[in-house]
């Protein structure tokens, strides 16, 4: 099993930048993609922005330009987040898909962190 941690959220004004972070840990494990979905109150979960293990990068409409989404050779991603709006304001998700090869044969895992919160001020 996988376990991702998220960090980083918190409270900022419109205009202002927030780092999201995102560790994975578990027993032997490789990352294929990882990514970041945010769920507004009363709205579904929605995708933010994605990056594959080759890195390349695929982004809401609604951030390009101003969040960037990297992850190291490792198990660790990250969201720079610039320019934040109000309507940013929402509970941010980390997710990655691979495979453990803790059992054989390996097994296909797509696992969720416990959500960081991310208000921005007007």
């Amino acid at each position: 099993q996988v376990q991702l941690v998220e960090s980083g959220g918190g409270l900022v004004q419109a205009g202002g930048s927030l780092r999201l972070s995102c560790a994975a840990s578990g027993s032997r494990f490789s990352i294929s993609s990882m990514g970041w979905y945010r769920q507004a109150p009363g709205k579904q979960r929605d995708f933010v922005a994605t990056i594959t293990n080759g890195g390349r990068t695929n982004y809401a409409d609604s951030v390009k330009g101003r969040f960037t989404i990297s992850r190291d050779n490792a198990k660790n991603t990250w969201l720079q987040m610039n320019s934040l709006k109000p309507e940013d304001t929402a509970v941010y998700y980390c997710n990655a898909d691979g495979v453990v090869y803790d059992q054989y044969p390996p097994k296909d895992f797509d696992s969720w962190g416990q959500g960081t919160q991310v208000t921005v001020s007007s």
